[in-house]
């Protein structure tokens, strides 16, 4: 009896398989949903349209890209994980709601047992920027002042638990400096309080800054990534100006809903690839400040573990909340 249970159970799981290689080779047969946790016209809605559109062509089907913004992306994540896992809905991932807001307060979804990690598809820096008009010209002076004038220097953030203000957390813990974050609603407005003097630096998405840094209005002193940039090659990483161990960077990467057939989840990856390879693709996203990056899913399953275990840390010593 027990013999012949195990072959059932192996004959079933084989029925399994061959049921999801016979669903990948003909997939997809319909439109597929592309669901995006912050509102339309924003990075990452744009962001999907600039992927969404050329798997529409390689695969000869819509690509619907749903907006369901919300509660710091937990709208959007409750909204996907609930979704039938038929490989018609999938997710735009992006650091916060993925790693930072379950570190942050209570969430009803699981990064990791909700979904299926396909492929991470970008990574963006911080730009770590001053005043034009600030008496600093590279990161060791801007510690120096920092550590001359302790509890009176700010640095704005776009809220707790933003990748600006866990830049600024880790640069406070590595260089043991006293700087208090300022949280700002909106990335115009402190970007205007950092050109006027009102704020003294900002670890903050690339492109708002840019131009301003390109016509004198504001100075670049480093990058937050491991690497240098590809759009902003002069600037030096934090770990080469001496911040020894600093790495933080935004990323974005596909998720499926749990349980979709993994032939399915093969293909997206793989096509995917094919994607991001494409040179129109990758100067979209370089016009967004944003580099194109391909993992397949285990890899990316192991970023994502890292990245919880690594910023977990950060978020418990310094005891960062959502209030």
């Amino acid at each position: 009896m027990k013999h012949g249970a195990s072959w059932l159970a192996c004959a079933a799981a084989a029925a399994t398989m061959t049921a999801g290689v016979s669903q990948a080779q003909n997939y997809p047969t319909k439109l597929v949903k592309f669901v995006v946790t912050y509102p339309a016209g924003g990075s990452s809605d744009a962001m999907a349209r600039i992927i969404g559109a050329p798997l529409g062509e390689l695969w000869g089907q819509q690509v619907l890209v749903d907006s369901r913004p919300g509660a710091a992306g937990a709208i959007g994540m409750e909204y996907a994980a609930k979704q039938p896992a038929d490989g018609y809905t999938f997710l735009l991932g992006n650091f916060g709601p993925v790693v930072a807001n379950p570190l942050l307060q209570k969430v009803n979804y699981d990064a990791r047992k909700d979904f299926v990690p396909v492929s991470q598809i970008t990574s963006a820096a911080n730009i770590l920027v001053v005043p034009n008009a600030m008496p600093v010209r590279n990161v060791k002076e801007l510690v120096a002042l920092c550590r001359a004038r302790p509890n009176e220097l700010v640095y704005a953030t776009s809220g707790p638990g933003s990748m600006s203000h866990l830049a600024g957390e880790m640069f406070k813990r590595i260089t043991n400096v006293k700087i208090e974050a300022v949280a700002y609603k909106g990335g115009s407005q402190s970007i205007a309080d950092l050109m006027g003097g009102h704020i003294p630096m900002m670890f903050s998405d690339a492109q708002p800054v840019m131009s301003n840094i390109k016509f004198g209005k504001l100075r670049a002193l480093a990058v937050t990534s491991e690497k240098r940039t590809p759009f902003t090659p002069q600037l030096p990483t934090l770990a080469e100006e001496g911040i020894t161990g600093f790495a933080a960077a935004n990323w974005w990467g596909i998720l499926f809903p749990a349980g979709v057939p993994r032939p399915i989840v093969d293909k997206v990856a793989a096509d995917l690839q094919k994607v991001l390879a494409r040179q129109d693709v990758k100067d979209k996203m370089g016009e967004l400040g944003i580099e194109t990056i391909w993992s397949p899913p285990e890899q990316f399953g192991k970023y994502m573990d890292s990245e919880r275990a690594r910023w977990g840390k950060l978020i418990r010593e310094a005891n960062i909340r959502i209030d």
